[in-house]
């Protein structure tokens, strides 16, 4: 764990202060899980599920914000059997699919959502044609209902297709009225008017939080670090995490701590937990 500022050591220590009023934000890909070629294999750490049910002990919610469906989070994370242990525990967890076109609680055990985007099926429709003209037929194109991802990660160029595919992407998903999302080997295309950030400012304000912590590790992560930013100046605790690679490192100067990758995000969480349980034992 490295807090590039003093002023990063002070976040984390008043989160640790009001850590009963926190509500603690995760990204999925990343940051809970590593990540890997085949989307459908990002399974969730070995270890998150005994992390997050120990920190909900001590926060007051903790909720997986995600850019993937909403039900795909849950199987990939065992995220309901996480739900069981925190409602058992008087605590919620929620996930939240979808840059937040998707919901779904421990509490409720139903998700809820909207309609695919006006303009995603024509979208698709012209996308073969752009992938082929890009040099990048083969690339991964994964449906995820509300949202389309391409994939470069398992070409033999990876870099050099994402780099080509942007532009015509970019200019195919506004012509479409859609909004584009690069990630780490991934251009995301979606609707607008939502994101991370949407998400976190209304968590802050149903739950009445007094403090907020984001863990993220990519560019779709970057409303939420600037809303948690924003929180902070409205008097909350914040602090913001990110789960640094070798890939992807537009959030490091955004950031408030950063650690390396799930085993460093889950070794923050331990620690604030710990953190925590001293301060409320006395």
């Amino acid at each position: 764990m490295r807090f590039p500022t003093r002023e990063g050591q002070d976040r984390y220590d008043a989160i640790v202060r009001v850590a009963p009023r926190t509500v603690v934000g995760l990204d999925f890909d990343g940051t809970l899980s590593p990540i890997v070629e085949d989307p459908a294999q990002a399974h969730i750490h070995p270890d998150a599920a005994q992390v997050l049910v120990e920190l909900a002990q001590e926060v007051a919610a903790i909720a997986v914000i995600t850019g993937r469906p909403a039900r795909q989070a849950l199987d990939l994370g065992g995220l309901e059997e996480v739900g069981d242990a925190l409602e058992a525990a008087g605590k919620e967890l929620f996930v939240f699919g979808q840059y937040g076109n998707e919901r779904w609680s421990s509490g409720r055990r139903r998700i809820m959502g909207g309609r695919p985007p006006r303009g995603l099926a024509t979208f698709e429709r012209d996308l073969p044609r752009a992938l082929r003209t890009a040099g990048a037929a083969d690339a991964y194109v994964e449906d995820k209902g509300l949202a389309v991802a391409v994939h470069t990660r398992r070409l033999a160029d990876p870099d050099g297709a994402f780099d080509r595919l942007l532009p015509p992407l970019r200019e195919l998903a506004h012509r479409h009225g859609l909004v584009l999302e690069p990630g780490r080997a991934v251009i995301e295309v979606r609707s607008p008017g939502s994101h991370k950030g949407l998400v976190v400012d209304r968590l802050a304000a149903v739950l009445d939080a007094e403090g907020f912590v984001f863990a993220g590790d990519d560019l779709g992560d970057v409303e939420a670090f600037e809303a948690v930013a924003a929180l902070g100046e409205q008097g909350l605790a914040t602090l913001r995490v990110c789960s640094a690679s070798n890939e992807q490192s537009a959030l490091i100067d955004l950031s408030d701590v950063v650690v390396r990758g799930p085993d460093g995000v889950l070794d923050l969480l331990r620690t604030l937990a710990g953190d925590a349980r001293v301060r409320r034992l006395g």
